[in-house]
């Protein structure tokens, strides 16, 4: 992360992890770096530019701080690349266990993210635990996405709870995708 110092990038981190807004003593509580130091570089990050301070006094990641911690400009190009229809060759196959087709396939994004409301539960289990999902967004070129969703896999949630957690990330992005193109 060039140019940004280790707290500033672990501040970052944790803002854009969270996606709700956080006050000070969140950030720090979370961080575990001392009120003090989180308060300067809070003042830091949102003079760069890569957070923003509500009139509340709460933090949130903007898109700059998005790109400072590694994460691709979103940009008309970007958001026409990862919700273009993909060759057969990169279509997604649903199978809810190994050798077990679920006749559904996705060759979008978009197309994804309804795919994902609709499969048996049983196949989005199945795939989300082997990390299928993260893997063929990030061939979509979608790294931040990808990212998203491991966290998602790596908190655990099962069945319905997983299907929503995991529809709710992938309708965000698609959305914010969507207005980009706009």
């Amino acid at each position: 992360m060039e140019g940004v110092s280790e707290p500033k990038a672990k501040i970052l981190e944790l803002l854009w992890r969270v996606e709700n807004p956080l006050g000070l003593r969140e950030v720090s509580d979370r961080t575990g770096l001392k009120a003090r130091s989180v308060n300067m570089h809070l003042f830091g990050l949102v003079s760069l530019g890569y957070a923003s301070k509500s009139e509340g006094g709460s933090y949130t990641i903007t898109e700059s701080g998005k790109e400072a911690i590694g994460f691709p400009k979103v940009d008309v190009k970007f958001a026409e690349k990862v919700l273009s229809n993909m060759p057969q060759e990169k279509v997604f196959h649903f199978y809810s266990g190994i050798g077990q087709p679920a006749g559904i396939s996705s060759s979008s994004l978009v197309d994804f993210c309804d795919k994902v409301k609709t499969a048996d539960v049983k196949s989005v289990e199945f795939h989300m635990t082997r990390g299928d999902f993260e893997r063929w967004v990030h061939s979509l070129g979608d790294v931040e996405l990808a990212k998203r969703l491991r966290l998602i896999r790596e908190e655990g949630p099962k069945g319905e709870a997983l299907r929503e957690r995991l529809h709710g990330a992938l309708r965000s992005r698609c959305d914010r995708l969507l207005k980009e193109t706009c």
